[in-house]
């Protein structure tokens, strides 16, 4: 009998096995397929094609890329001259000057940048916190309640961030405001999902232990909810502030104000050294940042 249940035993856990292995397979085929729709379509709509002279645009574009305009600060032509077709001089311009006004731009623009995520992470947290509540299905939320926190959630989350701030931009005007706000209702969703996460992954015990005494929703969430979750949420938050940081660069691009207002200028003008010196200022802030909040996150750990 018992030779009997071990091979019962082996030959359930060896469907188990194929069957998750189909599965998966499955799974892979149907991307398999899916990829290879976008692929014949984008073909057959003639999308796929690289344009004319494909690789002498890109050595003509990464040879500018490879001169940043900060280097003007100091190898910059104090006397360089603008002229006609004709020969004739039409401007005279000091480029280490210039750049030296256009650096102290820069710096005001990537302040500007910080204050929008900062402040829109912080607003998309606080948002957030009482529908994470109410979503988080160990809590027991009245159902209503907690559908239609969900549903906030999962609308704010699908909304990018640059069509809330073209409609805020509408709304509140163009300036540093907007992307705060287009920052805060995106964040909203995924803060309300992380926050969510980590109440339901709580131990239950201490929260029906506090129910017991007879403590109201408020003290269940302040003395055994709170306690539990605070790391958690301080990690998430890092995490989506870091997000936000990346995502703000781009929002001066409808008006919001801060980095992307130049990266607009310097495409716009096909100014590929200016744009080169943005995207270092932007990889130095991220990473600057994601050193920070790693630290952070590993002392909460």
């Amino acid at each position: 009998m018992s030779n009997f249940a071990a091979r019962r035993h082996f030959a359930e856990r060896w469907v188990g096995y194929l069957k998750g292995r189909l599965g998966f397979l499955s799974l892979t085929l149907i991307y398999a397929l899916l990829v290879a729709a976008c692929l014949i379509s984008l073909a057959s709509e003639d999308e796929l094609s690289l344009g004319r002279n494909p690789l002498a645009n890109l050595a003509k574009t990464a040879g500018e890329f490879a001169r940043p305009s900060f280097l003007d600060l100091w190898f910059g032509d104090p006397h360089l001259e603008y002229k006609s077709d004709d020969g004739r001089v039409l401007r005279v311009e000091n480029r280490q000057e210039v750049e030296a006004d256009y650096l102290a731009a820069l710096g005001r623009a990537t302040w500007t940048t910080v204050r929008i995520a900062t402040l829109g992470s912080l607003l998309g947290a606080l948002l957030a916190l009482p529908l994470a509540v109410l979503t988080a299905r160990n809590l027991s939320a009245p159902k209503p309640l907690a559908w239609l926190a969900k549903a906030v959630l999962d609308i704010t989350r699908s909304i990018h961030t640059l069509v809330f701030g073209l409609v805020l931009v509408g709304i509140v005007g163009l300036g540093p405001t907007a992307g705060i706000l287009a920052i805060g209702l995106h964040s909203l969703g995924t803060y309300g999902k992380l926050f969510a996460e980590a109440i339901e992954s709580l131990d239950m015990a201490a929260i029906d232990a506090v129910r017991s005494v007879g403590a109201t929703p408020d003290q269940v969430f302040f003395n055994a909810v709170w306690p539990s979750v605070l790391p958690q949420f301080v990690a998430s938050h890092l995490y989506v502030w870091e997000f936000n940081i990346r995502d703000s660069t781009i929002l001066g691009l409808i008006g919001a104000g801060g980095l992307g207002l130049l990266i607009t200028e310097a495409t716009a003008l096909f100014q590929w050294g200016r744009l080169s010196t943005v995207l270092i200022v932007v990889v130095l802030m991220v990473s600057t940042f994601d050193a920070l909040s790693r630290r952070i996150r590993q002392a909460l750990a």
